[in-house]
């Protein structure tokens, strides 16, 4: 089925990531999974580390490792503002695995309820989606 298209843009602190029409949207937000289509209601949401998919068409697909950040819709289009956003083919899964390892190490040593525990938690929960979408890839 056709999709009516719609403008989406990708932004990171280092830039323009993607800007293109697409036909849906597909992240997660704090409070579960969203699909995204042309007409949506305008919307602003949190969303967390996942795979972002844009379909472009049926089989056509970008995909990104997303890290923390927002969506915002409006009736202009889409945009994401992440900390980042990678193509899963440039995932490295043993700098991942590192990259977890230490996270997992830093909330262990963390006191309770302190902004370093949660900084270690935010980080342990990217590199934990970011490596599985490395691995999926």
């Amino acid at each position: 089925m056709a999709r009516t298209p719609f403008r989406v843009e990708v932004l990171t602190p280092e830039g323009l990531v993607f800007d293109d029409e697409v036909g849906m949207v597909s992240t997660r937000t704090e409070i579960g999974s969203i699909g995204i289509m042309a007409r949506h209601q305008p919307l602003l949401g949190r969303v967390v580390p996942t795979e972002l998919r844009l379909y472009k068409s049926e089989s056509d697909i970008v995909r990104f490792a997303q890290g923390e950040g927002y969506v915002q819709v409006s009736e202009d289009g889409v945009l994401v503002l992440v900390e980042e956003a990678q193509t899963p083919g440039d995932l490295d899964v043993a700098d991942l695995k590192e990259k977890l390892r230490k996270a997992e190490d830093d909330y262990a040593a963390a006191e309770e309820n302190t902004e370093q525990q949660r900084r270690a938690g935010r980080d342990k929960r990217r590199w934990e989606a970011f490596l599985e979408i490395a691995e999926g890839a």
